[in-house]
């Protein structure tokens, strides 16, 4: 494990910037980018236009290691290129932004109120060619809508199964159990959740780390013993569908946690804007993240 990579993910100042969108999701954030599904065709020239927007955010000169201590990639970011270097090598070697990559294939229908995540059939292959890559960590999502104990405690069991597996493969991973911003039962799910971690943290072997990847929860620094817990590398938040401002707002009132945020990141961007629009809106969307994620 590079080391370097390790000291800024577990103490630098800044936050990590979720570049993973997938098959599903793509077409909506082409949208809010400002690219309608009628000026494409087909999957492959959609991930072009996704490439390109990312390669854009990459590489404007206000993304860098700075304010930004990791990024999180889409596989097939992962193999494609940016100014002629392998993406995550690009993000290392020239933004000092620590590389992660999205392993999970989506999720599963929705039982006893959660999604687990999908088989992910050659997870051992791919975080091979993550490691090749220079990634130093991986990111998995599954859902929580009810409070509902025996769907929490399958989502938490799947999520450590799969961490152990990716921690043999000498990678950190990023659980990720969002809990739905919409639940009627959020507050509830969050303590049934919290119990869960409990037990599952003392699943790892001395010495091994994870991160969570946290929805902002309804009680201010609710998480904090998962924050100071040496076991967990970093705890960081989704965004989950509230606006950027909102995202600040509640991340500034959990402190130690730093945002991992996707769609707030790039809220007001467009693929019509001039270099220098698409750079100072970037930049100042960066600096609102970056101080929230300070406190």
């Amino acid at each position: 494990m590079n080391a370097e990579m390790l000291q800024k993910m577990a103490s630098g100042k800044g936050f990590i910037a979720a570049l993973d969108q997938s098959g599903g999701s793509t077409p909506k954030a082409l949208r809010l980018y400002g690219i309608e599904e009628s000026e494409y065709s087909g999957d492959e020239q959609m991930f072009d236009l996704i490439h390109q927007m990312r390669t854009r955010i990459i590489t404007s000169p206000s993304f860098n290691g700075d304010r930004i201590i990791g990024a999180i990639l889409f596989e097939m970011t992962m193999d494609r290129q940016v100014e002629g270097m392998g993406t995550a090598e690009y993000l290392w070697t020239q933004k000092n932004v620590v590389p992660f990559l999205k392993v999970d294939k989506g999720l599963a229908e929705e039982a006893d109120g959660v999604q687990v995540m999908k088989p992910m059939p050659g997870l051992d292959e791919l975080l091979a060619r993550a490691l090749d890559h220079g990634v130093f960590g991986t990111k998995m999502r599954s859902v929580i809508k009810l409070a509902n104990p025996m769907g929490i405690a399958a989502v938490v069991d799947q999520q450590f199964e799969i961490g152990r597996q990716i921690l043999a493969a000498g990678l950190v991973p990023i659980i990720e159990p969002e809990v739905d911003i919409h639940s009627p039962e959020k507050q509830d799910a969050e303590i049934l959740l919290k119990a869960a971690f409990d037990e599952a943290l003392d699943s790892l072997e001395d010495g091994q780390q994870i991160m969570l990847k946290l929805t902002l929860p309804s009680t201010d620094d609710f998480y904090a013993d998962l924050v100071a817990d040496p076991r967990v590398l970093r705890v960081v938040a989704l965004s989950g569908g509230y606006s950027r401002a909102e995202a600040d707002a509640l991340l500034r009132r959990n402190h130690g946690v730093v945002a991992s945020f996707s769609r707030a990141l790039t809220e007001g961007l467009s693929a019509q804007q001039s270099e220098p629009e698409f750079d100072a809106t970037l930049d100042a969307t960066i600096q609102s993240i970056y101080e929230a994620s300070l406190t």
